[in-house]
């Protein structure tokens, strides 16, 4: 599974609408259980833009304050909403090779290039971030970030592709350091506590921890996630942030303007993809294969 999927407008349409399944029994469930959640990135530009999808995205984000992200995991599982869709998470049980958790439609197939080898559930993706507190303190922002790359390195236990250099070269020596399974799950845990333990009533901003390197040194101001409003995406209500439009002018500028056409692309290579068949089936392949 070397090449890469090549998504023609009409394959990456389907692959768009059979991910609305997947977005709306999510919402269903964190209304029921009152569970505050947005719309976010392209997903939320689609939304004001193109009334849905944005034309070339091809997957959707949605993210949850960190005390209604952790409840989520716990409830999800406790009223066993692990059916078709299954709500991931790397822990004692698991490894994802994710830093944040996801919602897998098992009806289908997609393997994501950088997830080949790894024994998970290669459905349809919704991609969950929590949203973390930021200290006021320069100081203890600053190890924030050294936490949080420790979490992301040991949880991971792999170096992004895009760390070179001094930051690069050092987490390849401290995976060479620590290589029991035990040992790095004490160090990703650990990490998590210091890294998470802000409060919103005690500080001015918010940002996103585990959305990769680029977005945890955004800090929002926190009045823009202090309400929720509603946007129309593909025919479905569906919340965002009350202050979408300050948000999305910190991160994207204009957001209403097109990007160039080279950038009019999907983000995501996708290994293999099969819209008619279940993942256990492609799973079960490839487990009999490795024997």
């Amino acid at each position: 599974m070397t090449e890469k999927v090549e998504l023609t407008p009409e394959l990456l349409r389907e692959l768009q609408l059979k991910q609305l399944d997947m977005l709306v029994y999510f919402r269903d469930f964190c209304e029921k259980n009152n569970l505050t959640f947005y719309l976010i990135g392209g997903a939320l530009i689609g939304a004001l833009r193109n009334g849905g999808f944005v034309p070339w995205d091809d997957d959707v984000d949605v993210m949850l304050p960190r005390e209604d992200y952790e409840k989520l995991y716990k409830l999800w599982h406790e009223q066993g909403a692990d059916g078709r869709f299954r709500l991931l998470k790397t822990d004692r049980d698991m490894f994802t090779g994710n830093i944040f958790m996801t919602v897998t439609d098992t009806n289908y197939t997609m393997v994501k290039t950088n997830q080949a080898e790894v024994d998970i559930p290669h459905g349809l993706v919704l991609d969950v971030f929590p949203l973390d507190v930021c200290p006021d303190s320069r100081f203890a922002r600053k190890m924030q970030y050294v936490w949080t790359m420790l979490y992301s390195l040991f949880l991971a236990q792999v170096v992004p592709e895009k760390h070179g250099g001094i930051v690069g070269a050092g987490s390849k020596v401290l995976l060479s350091i620590f290589r029991g399974k035990k040992l790095r799950e004490k160090i990703w845990r650990t990490a998590e506590k210091h890294m998470v333990k802000y409060r919103l009533d005690k500080n001015k901003c918010v940002t996103e921890l585990c959305s990769g390197p680029h977005w945890m040194k955004i800090e929002y101001p926190k009045h823009i996630y202090s309400g929720v409003d509603y946007v129309t995406f593909e025919g479905i209500k569906m919340p965002c942030m009350s202050g979408y439009d300050e948000y999305l002018r910190m991160v994207f500028g204009d957001y209403m303007q097109l990007p160039p056409v080279e950038d009019r692309v999907p983000h995501h290579d996708i290994a293999y993809l099969d819209l008619n068949s279940p993942c256990e089936i492609y799973d079960s392949k490839r487990k009999n294969k490795q024997k």
